[in-house]
């Protein structure tokens, strides 16, 4: 059998083998990958199935409506929409149609829909205005802005905007979009977002640039959330239309791939770049970029990230807001002074204290002898900076004991949350089985009928959209009522509970750190035969802050949450989708890969991050305290979970060298640190001791003694 490999972000040495697109690719257009968002530029020739009707009368565009509505059902009612609209525009001044929409107020931020002008009451008249102003952007008479066109709700824009254009590209669009792999909402979705960022922009698609739709997506977020439309934010978010336009090979090489234009991480600039635009002096703003860049190729991101906040924000930022005049790095102790009491308080309203500070005087102190031990070897690029370090001898010593607080700050948080993590554990399961419970259910009852589950009454919602979702060939939603008169999308939520329940399973009973449960692929569940034909079930977890794989044997807990994923993730036989991750730490993409923590989010499939299990634990805590004290203002993080799970096993009796080993540590001290000692089982384990050893020394008759005699 070929040897299976696990890949990560940070494993560069290997080459990847990518799996096969769903489209085939064709040479894109585009030079380049840019990823800075902009509208794309306007079209000598504004794209129009009908020419230019920017300046025609009134009259023509109703002959050009009634050729188009012809052996359509209610054409006569399209004519009247027209006619109600254009009667509407030609009252305001201006001499183009453009001109008069944007005179409207209808294109203005936060405008209301054209609804407004209909007659009191009448909503045949309400939805003429709909429909008439939507034939308009269709027809290209008028181009809206992104604000202007989602103030209006449209049925059937993707379809009715599809027919009017004569574009064998946007034919190609529908049909791969049809073909793509998801729920019939989300390629809906896709469609829509697609026809909205033509409309808005006033191209045709093969003008649409990546750029282009980052720019409508980022718009897009922006408008929903300063209207506080959450559900506008994501509904013209263009996730899922970056997908399938990435897959078609409309997008140059280069482009991210997986995800969406909100969510593009990969043009964000370098750390040595961004973090210095605060500074104000350009001479050191270059010497730390210089300074960062050279340090950047012996390490990893995460690290000159770190790195470079430290320096630019919290010293050099913070001695410029002290000492505006400050020209190089000769500080007076008067303003060493203040900086050293200034980094004492690190939140931004400088309320709390930071507990140590020994990590942000290394790396200042690294600075100043890098810049001693480089000037000798390249004295014309750093030569001018050297000066004495400020920071003094004395100031660096007590690591020793900084470290001991450290620990046992830690030992503490841990032997707190030891007693509460069945607690917690039972919640997560709880809520998981009982939302399965309520889906199986409300799967099985017709719309608006009601039903009982755990005691509690549910009705199941009826509405046009649940009609809709009910007749599509997908599995539908299934949305509820409780008994207070909430809307409950029990499909969503249950998606979510599932996810929380493994993610907990497998972070408790593997120690694995939060990173490498999200590169968990189908390629890392192995299996061992032992010489007596057992087989054991392996966890192969791929390098990650150490470099190094290795491999963890599976409990029945652990070999059971696994399963569970992997039947989620292959309903009727169908392989682990392959999808592309987006590293944080290492601003790189992956290549397609089977990832087991992946999961539909709105247009997109994508895996879930880090951040989002953080989310999961806190929500439940925070649920938990409303009936335990003691989850009050405490939560869980995903490595209380490592260190639980090591304090456990070695507290256990396992080997300390063989606990090390499965939790990736090179250091045993690294372990060592990890484990909180409980009194109990110091008691235990001595006590423990005692026993084997006694056991193991020869019996010695003592000769009886009187209480006489022993106090003789």
């Amino acid at each position: 059998m070929a040897e299976l490999k696990t890949f990560t972000a940070r494993n560069r040495r290997v080459d990847y083998s990518g799996a096969e697109p769903f489209f085939p690719a064709p040479v894109t257009r585009f030079a380049g990958a840019e990823l800075k968002a902009a509208p794309a530029p306007l079209p000598s020739t504004p794209p129009g199935p009908y020419g230019d009707l920017s300046r025609a009368p009134a009259s023509e565009i109703l002959r050009i409506v009634e050729r188009v509505t012809k052996g359509q059902p209610n054409p006569g009612r399209r004519r009247i929409a027209v006619r109600r609209v254009f009667s509407v525009l030609e009252e305001m001044p201006g001499d183009t149609w453009q001109e008069r929409w944007q005179a409207s107020g209808f294109d203005d931020e936060g405008a209301e829909s054209v609804r407004v002008l209909a007659r009191e009451g009448d909503r045949v008249d309400s939805a003429d205005l709909i429909a008439g102003i939507k034939l308009a952007f269709c027809l290209r008479v008028v181009r809206p802005s992104i604000s202007g066109f989602r103030a209006n709700r449209f049925r059937d824009y993707p379809q009715r905007f599809r027919e009017l254009q004569p574009d064998p590209l946007l034919e190609k669009f529908f049909a791969a979009v049809d073909a793509f792999d998801v729920h019939h909402m989300h390629r809906d979705r896709a469609k829509f977002d697609l026809t909205a960022a033509l409309t808005t922009g006033g191209i045709a698609l093969e003008d649409l640039t990546p750029s282009a739709l980052l720019h409508f997506g980022m718009e897009c977020k922006r408008l929903g959330v300063t209207h506080g439309s959450k559900a506008g934010a994501t509904r013209f978010a263009g996730l899922g239309t970056w997908q399938v336009l990435h897959q078609m090979g409309h997008f140059p090489p280069g482009t991210p791939r997986p995800c969406g234009p909100t969510s593009i991480a990969a043009s964000s600039p370098s750390p040595s770049s961004s973090t210095a635009t605060r500074i104000q002096h350009q001479g050191v703003r270059q010497l730390l970029i210089d300074y960062l860049t050279r340090r950047r190729a012996g390490t990893d991101y995460t690290t000159i990230t770190a790195l470079a906040r430290q320096l630019a924000n919290t010293f050099w930022a913070k001695i410029e807001t002290i000492n505006p005049g400050q020209q190089d790095l000769a500080l007076s102790p008067e303003v060493y002074d203040q900086w050293r009491e200034a980094i004492k308080r690190w939140d931004r309203d400088e309320r709390r204290t930071r507990a140590d500070d020994s990590g942000i005087l290394l790396a200042v102190r690294a600075l100043y002898l890098d810049l001693h031990s480089w000037a000798i070897d390249e004295p014309e690029q750093w030569a001018q900076w050297v000066v004495p370090c400020p920071i003094r001898p004395k100031e660096l010593k007590g690591f020793a004991r900084r470290k001991r607080e450290i620990h046992q700050r830690m030992s503490d948080r841990i032997r707190v949350r030891q007693p509460l993590l069945p607690t917690l554990v039972a919640h997560v399961e709880g809520r998981y089985e009982h939302l399965t419970g309520l889906l199986k259910k409300a799967r099985a009852v017709e719309l608006g009928e009601t039903f009982e589950h755990d005691g509690h009454s549910y009705r199941r919602t009826d509405s046009d959209r649940d009609r809709t979702w009910a007749k599509s060939q997908d599995e539908p939603l299934v949305r509820v009522t409780n008994e207070d008169g909430q809307v409950l999308n029990v499909t969503l939520t249950e998606d979510t509970a599932f996810w929380e329940w493994a993610g907990l399973e497998i972070l408790r009973h593997s120690g694995i750190r939060v990173e490498e449960l999200c590169e968990l692929t189908h390629l890392s569940i192995r299996q061992y035969r032992r010489p007596n034909n057992e087989v054991i079930a392996l966890l192969v977890i791929a390098p990650s802050k150490s470099e190094r794989e290795r491999v963890i044997p599976m409990s029945a807990d652990l070999f059971h949450a696994v399963a569970q994923i992997i039947r989620r993730l292959t309903p009727d036989g169908r392989p682990v989708r392959l999808l592309n991750r987006y590293d944080p730490h290492e601003k790189t993409w992956s290549e397609p890969m089977p990832f087991l923590m992946q999961r539909q989010n709105g247009t997109q499939r994508s895996v879930i991050s880090p951040t989002t299990f953080i989310h999961m634990f806190a929500r439940s805590c925070e649920e938990l305290a409303e009936t335990h004290r003691a989850f009050a203002d405490m939560t869980f993080t995903p490595h209380d979970f490592r260190r639980l799970f090591a304090t456990e096993i070695v507290n256990g009796g396992l080997p300390i060298h063989i606990g090390a080993a499965l939790l990736g540590h090179l250091n045993l001290q690294t372990l060592q640190g990890y484990v909180a000692v409980f009194a109990e089982d110091i008691v235990a384990n001595y006590q423990r001791f005692l026993n084997h050893r006694r056991s193991l020394r020869p019996e010695i008759e003592y000769p009886e003694v009187t209480p006489e005699e022993w106090a003789d």
